[in-house]
């Protein structure tokens, strides 16, 4: 692991957001997080610049194999963005900080509207198996917040207010975007656990009881973070396999990314419809 950034570390994020200014000479507004099996969901463009997260000061660096570890600049739809083909997560060992360092770098570069994508396990009835779903909100179980220790009050509130944090036009557009493509997106919580142990079958009733609909590893450290900043987030989760309490089967590494791999030309056309009907962040 390289240099580990603490909590409010303007100096961190200034250097690393500085080394990619000098490399991009635009300034992206769209921010593009891929997750578990989904690298080849970044093939919705073609990029301009590729860089490899160790050639960025004081980045993390990948170390789940699922994960690219790469830092790509292009446009779509005449719209400047910068995606993550890859990201971090606590159970690698990171700390919260360091899991959300990528998103300050990306705010500190201009980006207004973030994206994330993430592998699931679906808890709710109304979930099948290669389902995509959008994130209406999120359960924080992972006991960790990013927000912890001194806050640096030029990016955000010390209490930000969460009762927003996945943006419901930018939801809209999604569903509307499955609507005419033909893809049938469903709706749902997600709740964050720390992992890397699957759930129990009382832990996935529990999760039912608290309002839960699918579950996984990530992203709830980064919405907290972007929120933080003043950033609008729609949150995408592939729903790779089904967790039945009644019938519990054991989900295989191997069986989320070939799901994931399956699901990604859906989830890029409809990443692409986003895209193309998004409006500039007020």
């Amino acid at each position: 692991m390289t240099a580990k950034p603490m909590n409010g570390d303007r100096a961190a994020v200034t250097k690393s957001a500085e080394y990619l200014k000098d490399r991009i000479g635009v300034q992206p507004t769209i921010g593009f997080f891929s997750g578990t099996g989904l690298n080849a969901a970044v093939s919705f463009f073609d990029p301009v610049v590729t860089l490899d997260y160790r050639q960025i000061p004081n980045f993390p660096q990948t170390t789940v194999t699922s994960h690219g570890g790469q830092m790509l600049f292009g446009q779509v739809h005449g719209k400047n963005i910068v995606a993550l083909n890859g990201r971090f997560h606590l159970y690698e060992g990171y700390r919260p900080q360091e899991v959300v360092f990528p998103v300050r770098v990306l705010r500190a570069l201009g980006v207004e509207t973030l994206i994330l994508t993430n592998a699931a396990g679906g808890i709710a009835p109304f979930l099948t198996s290669g389902d995509i779903m959008v994130i209406a909100d999120h359960i924080n179980l992972t006991g960790e917040n990013p927000l912890v220790g001194p806050n640096e009050d030029d990016w955000g509130l010390r209490f930000p207010a969460m009762t927003a944090a996945y943006d419901p036009e930018l939801g809209r557009l999604a569903m509307d975007a499955g609507a005419v493509l033909g893809v049938g997106l469903k709706t749902g919580v997600y709740a964050g656990l720390k992992g890397p142990s699957l759930e129990t079958p009382s832990e996935i009733r529990f999760l039912r009881t608290i309002g839960a609909d699918a579950v996984g590893f990530s992203t709830v450290q980064e919405v907290i973070a972007a929120v933080h900043v003043g950033m609008r987030v729609l949150g995408l989760s592939i729903i790779t396999n089904i967790n039945d309490p009644d019938q519990p089967e054991p989900a295989t590494l191997e069986e989320v990314l070939h799901v994931a791999g399956m699901i990604t030309p859906r989830l890029i056309e409809v990443v692409d419809r986003v895209f193309s009907n998004l409006e500039p962040a007020a």
